[in-house]
């Protein structure tokens, strides 16, 4: 069976409930909007990415069964940014979410000041829109694959094969399909390039011990799973030749905020000599933002931390402090930024962001 985060077809969603994994595959419906945001805030479904494409999908689905107004071009235009803004409240470090708001937003604008559009036309615009989103992920995806692979194998003395160093989960249960950082490793794959992939645990979820391990066994690749408190000796010890990681908001200056754990990793990597790599695609941009002190961080329950499947690990009184993600600095990023457009130094993507008209 293959490993999607997401089923689609036109009124119907089911998402893979990745709480469960690896123990059990279940997919399960989602019926609308409140459905998914409870799916992305207990992290059934995570990653930027794979968030944002829920998010709308269960806005299509709800249109696609005639929710909202069926009358009136500006109720289902108020409709539309109501649902949009429920979804923006579950979690609040992702870029991607609000990236694809805003533009659904601009798009339903658009349409509905274009004379003769009926309400069922701007019903089903919308949720084309929507579904296109979908194939425009997994393209995306195989372009920071492609442009990934290639700058790695041109810095590598004899052009690999490559061992590399990954944290949490950026493959395709974090997107539509094939993945980021995970994309970049299947592109070396693919290749005949690729010698081998250290996966980091990435507590205290485990994404990369129950999620990013699975699919790269799934699909052949080699990998070898390692504890977080490895990943320096792993670096220095057992030939990692480049760390690539995913992202889930990269501000203006090149600051990457990513799964808790990726700024020691870069800071590991600095050290040894080691180039860092961050897989994005331009969604996770926000340029909005300055720099990385301005992302603000999701904090976790410290259950996660103190309890693993009901079982204590910890004095359940103790003080926890659990945030979610961390900010990695835009000095530390010294392999690049690969997005779909190609790879860039941090202080670059600023400047092709707003050649490409997204700021």
């Amino acid at each position: 069976m293959s490993l999607e985060s997401l089923r689609y077809r036109r009124g119907s969603l089911e998402l893979l409930n990745q709480r469960l994994l690896p123990g059990q595959l279940r997919y399960e419906r989602v019926g609308g909007v409140e459905r998914a945001w409870g799916a992305i805030r207990d992290m059934e479904v995570r990653g930027a990415p794979a968030i944002a494409l829920l998010g709308c999908l269960s806005l299509a689905v709800e249109l696609a069964g005639g929710c909202g107004p069926s009358d009136d071009l500006g109720a289902l235009e108020e409709f539309v940014g109501q649902r949009l803004g429920v979804l923006l409240t579950a979690r609040p470090t992702a870029a991607n979410l609000g990236h694809e708001a805003r533009r659904l937003r601009a798009f339903v604008r658009g349409r509905v000041e274009t004379p003769g559009v009926t309400p069922g036309q701007l019903r089903e615009s919308i949720i084309e829109y929507i579904e296109g989103l979908l194939e425009k992920d997994r393209s995306d995806n195989r372009s920071i694959g492609a442009h990934g692979a290639r700058h790695i194998l041109g810095r590598v003395p004899g052009g690999g094969p490559v061992t590399l160093l990954t944290h949490c989960n950026t493959g395709t249960l974090a997107t539509a399909g094939y993945g980021t950082a995970l994309g970049v490793v299947r592109a070396l794959h693919e290749r005949g390039s690729l010698s081998r992939v250290f996966c980091t645990e990435t507590r205290p979820y485990n994404q990369g011990s129950r999620l990013s391990a699975l699919e790269l066994r799934h699909d052949g690749i080699p990998v070898t799973l390692i504890a977080d408190s490895a990943a320096a000796a792993a670096i220095r010890d057992r030939g990692v030749q480049a760390v690539v990681v995913g992202a889930d908001r990269v501000a203006a200056n090149g600051d990457v905020a990513n799964k808790i754990g990726t700024f020691q990793l870069a800071v590991a990597a600095r050290h040894l000599g080691v180039p860092f790599y961050v897989a994005a695609p331009s969604s996770t941009c926000d340029p909005s933002l300055t720099s990385g002190r301005l992302i603000p961080i999701e904090e976790r329950p410290g259950t996660e931390l103190t309890q693993l499947g009901g079982v204590l690990l910890a004095e359940p009184e103790v003080d926890v402090w659990n945030p979610a993600f961390d900010v990695t600095p835009h000095e530390l990023i010294t392999g690049g930024i690969i997005t779909e457009w190609g790879v860039f130094a941090p202080s670059e993507l600023s400047r092709e962001l707003a050649e490409r008209g997204k700021q």
